[in-house]
Formats: structure tokens, C-alpha cells, sequence
């Protein structure tokens, strides 16, 4: 409220507003170009020096060497993304890894297998190979042998942004991979930090794994036990286009796009918007007579006990606008009419309109959302990216066959993720006892007295809770 300074002079409201914090001003110019997380000038890596080991040169994940944990930043800021990813990874899974028994089409029963499936927590396992994957378009796994190198006894998933490739070799061909926390690539890694594992030939782990443990013979001709390690890797990789090393997942062409960060654009913008705005309700607008009215009918003739009246009277009508318990009540003020024959009203309350301003940038939210799930594979019906009955091909039909055609398509990445157990099923000898499989989850209609069965890769179906 203000007033005059001389406390002796007749007060006088020039306006008040009550409860308004004005928040500090979020700019949107600070969003900055997805794509300046990949090497898109060209820049040739030939190479770093292995943290350690300063004779073996590994090659960096991204120009920094942090590319794999910059796309986990960029796709876990954005709900879009992070569910399309979840998404993805559990159609991948679909009804998880079984080893099949060859005779009877139906999860093995033999001891030895299920034992060694239990030890080694294979579904789990599964899971995070189909989330690397997913991500990364590669997984990588370790198989450690018995000491006598005749068994494959444990399998274990290595996260793949914390594994990096060793140059080729004059060859071409990749020996080993370094596991590491290189979020600590500021020089502080040292040998201890850093895990050395041989990797088996891409192409042949099954051949490589049995002429180093002396089952097969070597280039030279020769049939001999060629290493003491029991420890190996195995690299399932989806190839890309001019990818070496580390696949180029297809769905980082959202990143190097615009959609992705005009998404973010218009969070941001939205969200400013929202916190430098006003939230004032209602606009007081008091006659100044009024005052002249209220003082003399009152018999207040003292400067100071005015401004007290004036200010306890603004807080009451104040207190009657915003206090729930006078919903219903009515406020009665007087009004006169001037010598222009205009109405001029003691006290007038407008109310401001605080609606929400017909839903701005809605339709880029939507179109930028579907980018993205198009972006993934993923069809937006599947994940509630276009919500709403006036969307058309959204019914529970349309969605079922959606649903289908997304888990037939993970064949492929199935198909990669088969290689380590199908090492695994020939170096133990269990080849004619079992086969890895990864049954699809098929929705049925009411009338199958059953809401989703099984598919195996063998054509056959079967209850999902078998």
C-alpha cells in the first residue's frame, strides 16, 4: 500500500496486490544441440592408451569416451524416450530365455541344465542383455570355465558402457575388451581399475573357445591347451553401416534430429511460462470517495488511525473474496451516478481470467512424441503416445495385431542374443539335449477362454503360465 510521506496529510491508495511471488525467469535459449554428443565433424579416433597397460591402445565409446552414458542422460530426461526404451527391452525379453528340450518342444527338466540355469540367474541375465542391446545395440557377456577348462560352469553380463574394444589388430580382429568406470577417464584409472578379457572371434566363438582349450586344432595344426585363462568374452553385436567397434543405434537418429530437442524446447518453454505467471485472482477496484465515506462515517479525523481503518478494510474485503468459508455470500456496495449520467461504483471487483490459454504447442507435444515413437519402432497405440477416442486404428483389435508384429521383430535381436547360450549348449555337450528359445507373447481374443498365449520359434503354442 502506499501513501504520502507526511504522516499528516490525508492517506491515499494508489493499489495492492496480495500474495504474488514473482519467480526467478527460466530461459529456454539454454537447451542445447542433442547431436553434440556423437562425432559428427569426422574426427578420426585412431586410438588411447589403455589405463595400465601403455602397450595396448583401447578405442574410445564416443569422442570423449563417454558416449554410451550421454545417451543414457539424454533418453532418461525425456519420459518419451525412457518409456519407449522400456518398452522395447520388454517385447526383447518377450516370454524370457528357455533351453528347450529337442523331443519334446517344452523347458528342459534335465538336472545338470536347470542347475546350471538356476546358478547362473538366466532370466536376469537375459534381462540385462536385452537392455544393453536395446540401448546399445550390443551386449556383451563372460563365460568362465572350470579349472580343468572342460565346462562352461558361469556366465555373467558385463555392461557394455563400461566395456570398450581393443584396436584390431594388424588382422583385423578385436583380442580383447577392458572393463571399466570410465566416468573416471580423467587420468585417474590405473591397472588395478582396468579388466583384461580375452575375446572370443566374433565370427567363431564356439572354434576359437576349443582350439585355446586344446578340443580343436589350431591354424598351426596343432592340438594343445594355448592359455591358463578361464575367463573369456563374448560380444553379440547388431551390425550397423560403417561401425567398427561400437554400433550406431538407429534410434540416435532422434538425437541427431530436431524433434527431440524441440520437445525440450517446449517443456521448458511451458514451464517458464507457468512460473513467471501471475496467479492473482481478482482486481479490487475501490472509489476514492469511498475513504472519505468510511473515515467521516466513523469519525476518524487522525492521519495515522486512517491509514490503520484502510488498511484493515482492504484486508477484509480481501479476506471476503478469498476465504472459502463466504462462498455464496453477497457483497453489497453502493455506486452514484455523475453529472455525465455514468455509473461510478464505491467498490468494483473484476475477475481475472486464469484459464488455461487453449493449450499451446499441444499439437507440436503430440507430433514431436510420435517422432520419437517412430523414431524407436514403436507404434504409438502400443505405449499411449496419442491418447484420446478421436484417434483413428486405436482399437483393441488393431492393437493386438500391433502388438504381434512388435514381437516378431525382435527375431533378429533374438537371434543375436543366442550366440553366447548357443556356445555354451556345445562347449558342455548338451546339443542334443536342448536349444535356446525365446517364445513371443501373442494376445488372443475372449473368446480363446485365455488372454495371451506363447509362440515358439518352432511355430508351436502354449499357456504363458506353463
Amino acid at each position: 500500500m502506499k501513501s504520502t510521506d507526511n504522516p499528516e496529510s490525508t492517506p491515499t491508495f494508489a493499489g495492492e496486490i496480495f500474495d504474488v511471488v514473482v519467480p526467478y525467469t527460466n530461459s529456454v535459449a539454454d537447451v542445447s544441440d542433442s547431436a553434440d554428443i556423437f562425432n559428427e565433424d569426422g574426427t578420426r579416433i585412431e586410438g588411447a592408451q589403455v589405463p595400465g597397460y601403455p602397450q595396448l591402445l583401447y578405442m574410445p565409446f564416443g569422442y570423449d569416451n563417454e558416449l554410451p552414458f550421454h545417451i543414457m542422460r539424454e533418453i532418461g530426461s525425456d519420459e518419451v524416450m525412457s518409456q519407449n526404451l522400456f518398452f522395447n527391452i520388454l517385447t526383447a525379453y518377450g516370454s524370457g530365455l528357455q533351453y528347450v528340450d529337442r523331443e519334446t518342444k517344452a523347458p528342459t527338466e534335465d538336472p545338470e541344465i536347470q542347475r546350471f540355469m538356476l546358478m547362473n540367474s538366466m532370466r536376469e541375465f537375459f534381462l540385462e542383455q536385452c537392455t544393453d542391446m536395446k540401448y546399445y545395440f550390443f551386449a556383451v557377456a563372460v563365460i568362465i570355465l572350470n579349472k580343468e577348462g572342460t565346462q562352461i560352469v558361469q556366465v555373467r553380463h558385463k555392461d557394455a558402457c563400461y566395456c570398450r574394444f581393443e584396436k584390431a589388430d594388424k588382422k583385423g580382429r578385436i583380442n580383447h575388451i577392458f572393463y571399466a568406470n570410465w566416468k573416471k577417464s580423467d587420468g585417474n584409472l590405473t591397472r588395478k581399475d582396468v579388466e583384461m578379457i580375452t575375446l572370443l572371434d566374433e565370427k567363431n566363438p564356439l572354434g576359437h573357445l576349443e582350439v585355446l582349450m586344446g578340443r580343436a586344432p589350431g591354424a598351426d595344426g596343432l592340438t594343445e591347451v594355448r592359455t591358463s585363462a578361464r575367463k573369456f568374452a563374448v560380444v553379440m553385436r547388431f551390425p550397423t553401416p560403417g561401425q567398427r567397434y561400437y554400433p550406431s543405434p538407429y534410434y540416435t537418429a532422434i538425437f541427431r534430429g530436431d524433434w527431440y530437442d524441440l520437445k525440450k524446447l517446449i517443456g521448458k518453454g511451458k514451464k517458464a511460462k507457468i512460473r513467471n505467471s501471475t496467479s492473482v485472482k481478482y482486481q479490487v477496484e475501490i472509489h476514492r470517495d469511498y475513504w472519505d465515506t468510511l473515515f467521516s462515517n466513523e469519525q476518524i479525523d487522525d492521519p495515522l488511525e486512517q491509514r490503520k481503518r484502510m488498511k484493515k478494510e482492504i484486508e477484509n474485503i480481501k479476506n471476503f473474496v478469498t476465504g472459502s468459508v463466504n462462498a455464496g455470500k453477497v457483497w453489497v456496495s453502493s455506486y452514484f451516478i455523475d453529472s455525465y449520467g455514468k455509473e461510478q461504483r464505491m467498490v468494483r471487483i473484476n475477475l481475472i481470467d486464469t484459464s488455461k490459454e487453449g493449450g499451446d504447442w499441444s499439437d507440436d507435444i503430440q507430433e514431436s512424441s510420435n517422432m520419437m515413437c517412430y523414431g524407436l519402432n514403436i507404434h504409438p497405440n502400443l505405449v499411449g503416445a496419442v491418447p484420446g477416442k478421436s484417434q483413428s486404428n486405436n482399437s483393441g483389435s488393431d492393437k493386438r495385431e500391433l502388438f504381434t508384429l512388435k514381437q516378431s521383430l525382435e527375431t533378429a535381436f533374438h537371434d543375436m542374443l543366442s550366440k553366447v547360450h548357443e556356445l555354451i549348449i556345445f562347449f558342455n555337450g548338451w546339443e542334443k539335449k536342448v536349444r535356446p528359445q525365446v517364445p513371443i507373447v501373442l494376445l488372443t481374443t475372449l473368446d480363446k477362454n485365455t488372454d495371451a498365449v506363447k509362440k515358439n520359434p518352432d511355430g508351436s503354442t502354449s499357456d504363458p503360465n506353463d
